[in-house]
């Protein structure tokens, strides 16, 4: 449990190397987008290296592709190794989606079918990351805004397919589980109950916009009430959890940002856990 966090962005800078050494911070750790930092040098890496001094890291990537029939990327594993070595991050996260293919980076998180074929291509392709990481990563929901016909089993059915076959953690995020509830008309608040709280090793929060009648994953909003509530939800199944904050467009000032974190902070103070349900799977 590393405690409430937010992402490190490039804006922020200032305001969070000011605060550490004044000593006011007021998140305990931060995530880190992972694709930022993967080069040689620069102010980024000196960055994180200062800010890591201080605190925790996580170390949460969009470009892992592990849903693409392509290879895995051998240059991307040997940079997240060199990266990972560098800043010892609490764990290494990426998202169950593909991401490209034919050696093309489409930028985008990009749905799967859920199909037992599909579990197993994943599993495998996982296991083979943490062979080479020598750790557990953890695997986030993502939001979709379309469904297959080939699709065998529920979305949550799918995730937790992947992760018990696989081994590995979930970053369970509130606010996608949302979004797809609502896009794909199945119940949210089932779906969080479905969920092993053993492998869930973090929580993500964010806000949506709306576009027609679709919600749409845009991190560019403040925290929904509805999401608030979701997530204490999940707090009650799965005890305390690290929780972070996204927030990547229109980003605030810090303090603001800070303030979704510590409302998150509040709420899981405030809100009782069920029984446990047994030790929590590790990173390491």
């Amino acid at each position: 449990m590393l405690g409430f966090g937010v992402g490190l962005r490039a804006v922020h800078y200032p305001d969070i190397l000011e605060r550490i050494a004044n000593r006011t911070l007021c998140v305990d750790w931060f995530e880190v987008l992972t694709e930022n930092y993967m080069v040689d040098g620069g102010r980024p890496l000196r960055v994180l290296d200062d800010v890591r001094a201080s605190v925790p890291v996580v170390l949460h990537g969009v470009s892992l592709n592990l849903g693409s029939t392509d290879p895995l990327d051998d240059a991307y594993l040997e940079a997240l190794v060199r990266l990972a070595d560098r800043v010892e991050p609490a764990w290494i996260s990426d998202h169950l989606c593909w991401t490209g293919v034919g050696g093309t980076q489409l930028h985008d998180l990009l749905p799967l079918p859920y199909a037992a074929d599909v579990v197993v291509h994943l599993a495998d392709r996982i296991r083979r990351v943490q062979d080479r990481l020598k750790r557990r990563i953890a695997v986030e929901n993502v939001s979709s805004y379309l469904s297959f016909e080939a699709d065998e089993m529920s979305e949550v059915e799918f995730l937790v397919a992947v992760a018990e076959r696989a081994d590995c953690g979930i970053l369970l995020d509130v606010n996608n589980v949302f979004v797809s509830a609502h896009n794909h008309e199945f119940d949210a608040a089932a779906y969080v109950d479905a969920v092993p709280a053993q492998r869930v090793f973090q929580i993500h929060l964010a806000g949506h916009s709306e576009q027609g009648p679709l919600l749409i994953d845009t991190h560019d909003h403040p925290v929904r009430d509805e999401v608030w509530a979701l997530y204490e939800r999940a707090l009650r199944r799965i005890g305390s959890v690290s929780t972070l904050v996204e927030w990547d467009d229109r980003i605030p000032a810090y303090d603001r940002l800070e303030e979704e974190a510590q409302r998150a902070r509040l709420a899981a103070e405030t809100t009782k856990p069920s029984a446990a349900e047994g030790s929590r799977v590790v990173a390491r």
